[in-house]
């Protein structure tokens, strides 16, 4: 079994920047892909439903971010430290969460329209905390 990390998490202004990091402890051929998520803090939501946020292939030059964080987010990936990172700028209050990032064993391609579904997703870190407030 693989084992996700997540760090990076902190206290920011709005309008500030933060990279989280999300490192796996070993890779494995069955997962193709991944993805980081966000769930809202427990005042604001009912139930533990992620929004998916960013994916990026593993093998290939593929990512992808979702239209709430667009323009604002950035995925990428350093192969040699087996590591993912979620560049963040321009951050808002609303970016307040708990982000986790997940493994999956379907492709980036594979992954098309479901790419930020976490049902698509198959290991999970413990998450870290981003709270943007002034």
């Amino acid at each position: 079994q693989v084992r996700l990390v997540e760090s990076g998490g902190d206290l920011v202004q709005p309008g500030g920047s933060l990279t989280l990091s999300c490192v796996a402890s070993r890779r494995h051929p069955h997962f193709s892909a991944i993805g980081w998520f966000r769930q809202l803090p427990l005042s604001e939501r009912e139930g533990n439903e992620r929004e998916g946020v960013a994916c990026i292939s593993i093998t290939e030059d593929l990512s992808e971010v979702a239209g709430s964080v667009k323009g604002r987010f950035t995925v990428s990936r350093d192969d040699a430290k087996g590591t993912v990172y979620l560049h963040m700028k321009n951050l808002k209050p609303e970016d307040t969460g708990e982000y986790f990032c997940a493994v999956s064993r379907w492709s980036f391609r594979a992954l098309g329209t479901a790419r930020f579904r976490s049902d698509r997703y198959d290991i999970w870190g413990q998450g870290t905390r981003v709270t943007v407030s002034s």
